[in-house]
């Protein structure tokens, strides 16, 4: 049979004070006792946190160090150091603080945390994949480091200067004077031409001569008079290919090499090649022919413009008889 409840005291029937203040008395009584049983317990998790701070500072100027091994090529590998330095130092004390948790036997808390931080961490990696991509991007550049500031690059269609390696974005200053701001992510997805890496930079010139000219006297005059300018290197020989029989020309392609990579040395050294050649050319009687093109009249081919102009050329004489 259930059990009858009491009755509640009736308006008139004292208050038990003392009943209640032996109530507060027991449940006060339970803390103390158990914070004096959770004491220890209470001083290793403590020790542990402090123990936890104490290493994840070791963690922190341990990859400081890695890093200032490595070198500070570019500005972004600072950046990186004290990036990855500070996630070291937040890993390590978070494992101390989970341990400690656990020893005071709040695993939910625990449990709840993680759970709460997966969640959070899933959320902003979709909301920041492209963020996320560029700073990893960054990252990786900043290691392998293969360009640096002051460096000739080309990448992405944009040929210019690199200004300054950032975490999330490459900055060039194009040869026309505008600041380029590129993601990482691109500049490391995508093919990459860097002009400073190597001593010597190669030049081409395309040009022909008429049919009518000796090719070996044109190959000759050409490479003769490109070979005398002074901002060729000595080190490699002047080349030149005829590659084409274009429409009113032979075509050819005639290459050397340069001792600097720059923009301005390669123009340079272009434009003198083309001055001489056509000095020499026109020194030698060699042709540069304009483009020939051949005029047809008639829908079935092969009457040219005198043969079309004589009817109305001959009604005109003959008016004028």
């Amino acid at each position: 049979m259930p059990q009858q409840q009491a009755p509640p005291p009736s308006a008139g029937e004292p208050f038990a004070v003392g009943d209640a203040f032996d109530a507060l008395v027991t449940k006060l009584g339970g803390w103390i006792e158990a914070a004096i049983l959770g004491l220890p317990n209470f001083l290793v998790a403590v020790v542990i946190v402090a123990v936890a701070a104490l290493f994840a500072r070791g963690a922190k100027r341990l990859v400081h160090g890695l890093f200032n091994r490595v070198g500070d090529r570019i500005e972004s590998t600072r950046r990186v150091a004290n990036l990855l330095g500070t996630l070291a130092y937040v890993a390590v004390l978070a494992a101390g603080t989970f341990i400690a948790l656990g020893i005071l036997n709040l695993n939910g808390v625990v449990t709840s945390l993680l759970a709460g931080a997966g969640i959070v961490g899933l959320a902003l990696g979709f909301a920041f994949q492209d963020i996320a991509s560029n700073f990893i991007a960054g990252v990786f550049l900043a290691v392998r480091a293969p360009f640096e500031p002051g460096q000739l690059i080309e990448t992405n269609d944009f040929l210019g200067i690199v200004h300054a390696v950032n975490l999330r974005s490459t900055e060039l200053n194009t040869l026309q004077g505008q600041r380029v701001i590129i993601p990482n992510s691109a500049v490391f997805q995508n093919p990459l031409t860097n002009y400073a890496t190597t001593a010597h930079r190669r030049v081409d010139i395309a040009c022909g001569v008429g049919y009518g000219d000796d090719l070996q006297k044109a190959e000759r005059v050409a490479t003769e008079a490109v070979s005398a300018l002074s901002l060729r290197s000595a080190e490699r020989d002047v080349e030149l290919f005829y590659n084409e029989f274009g429409d009113s020309s032979i075509n050819f392609t005639l290459r050397f090499w340069i001792g600097e990579t720059g923009q301005a040395a390669f123009l340079r050294a272009q434009s003198e090649a083309m001055k001489a050649i056509k000095t020499a050319f026109d020194r030698e009687g060699v042709t540069i022919p304009f483009p020939i093109r051949t005029l047809d009249f008639d829908p079935n081919g092969g009457l040219a413009l005198t043969d079309a102009l004589k009817p109305a050329l001959g009604a005109r004489s003959d008016g004028e008889a």
